[in-house]
């Protein structure tokens, strides 16, 4: 029998101490309805009226008034660099053109690792290395999936 979480909840939400602890990838933190196994072994069904994105140390209140701490788990991911923020603007757009997630930062643009954008980005004259870290990319204004 599994318990149904009844809200999202955002980072530093003042719920109480988490039970229980679950990390899960970008694309699995976007939701609306899936059975989740928690690490000590409980199911939680959520079942949301919208997909939503649960945020990096966010969670899930359940029914029963518990909370689920959600971490953002670590991804292997392209980190692109330029030389100034002016090209790094530029890049930016490149991957938008392409409908790529991307993490958007001041000095930096975190991407899923693929070969082919990769290859563009250092056409272009971008920095890219590969790193493994959370992933929380930017929301798209039409596509509520994000991508």
């Amino acid at each position: 029998m599994s318990v149904r979480a009844v809200s999202v909840l955002a980072p530093h939400h003042g719920k109480g101490k988490p039970f229980d602890t679950l990390t899960l990838t970008h694309d699995q933190r976007r939701i609306r309805r899936k059975l989740l196994q928690l690490p000590k072994g409980e199911e939680v069904l959520v079942d949301l009226a919208d997909t939503t994105t649960i945020e990096h140390f966010g969670g899930l209140l359940l029914e029963d008034g518990r909370v689920v701490e959600i971490v953002a788990a670590t991804e292997p991911l392209y980190e692109v660099t330029a030389a100034g923020q002016e090209q790094l603007t530029k890049l930016a757009w490149h991957l938008g053109n392409r409908h790529l997630s991307a993490q958007l930062e001041k000095k930096r643009i975190l991407i899923p690792r693929d070969h082919v954008a990769r290859a563009m980005l250092t056409g272009l004259g971008a920095t890219v290395r590969e790193v493994s870290e959370p992933f929380s990319p930017e929301r798209g204004a039409y596509h509520e999936h994000g991508h």
